[in-house]
């Protein structure tokens, strides 16, 4: 059986390889996404004082700190049983929106655009930021770079620091804004708000004008029948702040809905050997491997399973642009992965939009924005959307607030069955015969970077349960020494 590696996978977040095994006719036998890192931020956390998690855990990450920050804020809120005073909910929530937008304009343009823009098939070495830069021109590059350092100017105005903030406190946030402050947030978020339709245009230009790319998204080489998970308001429409969970099933209709506190009663984790990356499903379905369809319990968190989620968008142009979405493809729900980028810049207008209202409420420079927590710390579970997926933070501590267990199911951790699926299954289309090219291979990628994974954000594993080789060399390269545990698992 032959083995080709790609080995590393690009424009993501973290470490990954994928490895396509050939049977003797040349076809694809099976293929593994395999993630080889592990960062154990569940147990090194243990042992900790609780009210450090917000900025001890946005250092998971520096593509998306404020996700976890503000996910372990949420959690403290809970934990010390302190409901923050509406200024500082909406302060937050404001905050998370320029934080949301400014992210998902990173993975349009530097991760994901490469592939539509200069080409799947494009050389290497073109199929790159610089690549888009060098097809559309410097002008666009300007907008994106500005929107970015805008993005980030804000960050750090509100919360103290451009990558990992330090601001989120149990019961509110450790500073508000000025009216002097306001009036710069809101002039930005209505440059955000005509960045996020100026996208939307260019992807109609490029990608939806463009047949190939249209019959690549449509086409059944990237569908997956999932089950489908968002968080929504009180109207169902949604929302990335907070909400109630909404699980829709593989025909749009709802499956669940509820509180986040209560995930366990929902979600379910289970491990392979072959990753360090858990497989989350739904509890009330079942584990029945990596297939799709209503019998498995296999679902997706991403821009476009929110968007299946949800009944629509809080916003006026991001909630026309969801109906025109839904329309071009055939009515909900939409299983077409690569719609995701699509998705993604409706969620970018979503944002902007939101990032405006939140700016002109009148309440968002009040100095009420923190009520000190008294009561004894317990348990406490905090749950936000980030760009990637739902992301919970659940916390356990002492009476002291000295945390005892750490449980993290990160964006990604969601959709790591249906990333493998996918990329199974754009493999097995893809490859026949022995037949291959780099830009094939490419393609394969492409499976999995529409869900824009972190898997540095998400991989950790069962204590116990890591499969590991370790080979000491002597001074000419000669194997000495090999020690190794649980490789047996890797079957």
């Amino acid at each position: 059986m032959k083995r080709i590696s790609i080995d590393p996978v690009t424009r993501l977040e973290g470490h990954g390889k994928i490895d396509i095994f050939l049977n003797d006719e040349g076809d694809v036998a099976n293929v593994y996404l395999q993630i080889p890192e592990l960062r154990g931020f569940e147990r090194f956390c243990v042992g900790r004082p609780a009210e450090e998690m917000p900025n001890l855990t946005a250092r998971i990450c520096g593509v998306c700190p404020e996700a976890h920050h503000m996910a372990a804020t949420k959690a403290l809120d809970a934990l010390f049983h302190v409901d923050p005073p509406p200024a500082a909910k909406k302060l937050r929530e404001l905050f998370y929106s320029i934080f949301f937008a400014t992210d998902h304009t990173t993975h349009f343009y530097a991760l994901a655009g490469p592939d539509f823009v200069v080409g799947p098939d494009a050389p290497p070495a073109e199929r790159s930021i610089l690549g888009v830069v060098k097809k559309v021109g410097m002008d666009i590059a300007g907008k994106v770079l500005k929107m970015r350092r805008d993005g980030h100017a804000l960050i750090k105005l509100m919360a103290g620091r451009q990558v990992h903030p330090n601001w989120g406190l149990p019961g509110g946030v450790s500073r508000g804004i000025n009216e002097e402050q306001r009036r710069e947030i809101e002039h930005l978020g209505r440059e955000a708000i005509e960045f996020a339709k100026f996208s939307l245009q260019l992807f109609a230009d490029v990608v939806l004008k463009n047949t190939k790319y249209v019959d690549l998204i449509k086409g059944d080489l990237y569908v997956h029948r999932t089950y489908n998970m968002g968080t929504v308001d009180e109207n169902n429409c949604a929302n990335f702040y907070d909400g109630k969970i909404r699980v829709t099933s593989p025909d749009g209709t709802e499956f669940a809905k509820y509180d986040p506190k209560d995930y366990q009663q929902h979600i379910a984790e289970r491990v392979e050997p072959w990753s360090y990356l858990k497989f989350p499903y739904l509890k009330n379905v079942g584990w029945k491997g990596f297939v799709d369809g209503a019998g498995s319990g296999v679902y997706k968190a991403t821009p476009l399973s929110r968007l299946n989620a949800a009944e629509g968008m809080a916003t006026p142009l991001a909630n026309a642009e969801y109906q025109k979405f839904f329309d071009a493809l055939g009515g909900k729900p939409v299983h077409h992965t690569l719609a995701t980028h699509w998705a993604r810049l409706i969620e970018l207008l979503y944002a902007a939009e939101r990032w405006v209202q939140l700016a002109t409420d009148p309440e968002i420079t009040s100095t009420e924005y923190r009520l000190l927590p008294t009561e004894t710390p317990t348990e406490g579970v905090g749950c936000v959307e980030a760009p990637r997926g739902t992301l919970t933070h659940h916390y356990f501590t002492d009476e002291r607030g000295i945390l005892t267990k750490v449980n993290l199911i990160v964006g990604t951790t969601n959709n790591n069955a249906p990333i493998s699926m996918s990329v199974k299954k754009a493999a097995e289309g893809l490859i026949r015969k022995g037949h291959l090219r780099e830009g094939l291979l490419n393609m394969v990628e492409m499976a999995f970077r529409a869900y824009d994974p972190c898997f540095g954000c998400a991989t950790h594993s069962l204590p116990g349960q890591m499969p590991l080789e370790v080979r000491l060399r002597g001074p000419r390269g000669e194997v000495l020494q090999r020690l190794t545990q649980h490789l047996d698992r890797l079957g």
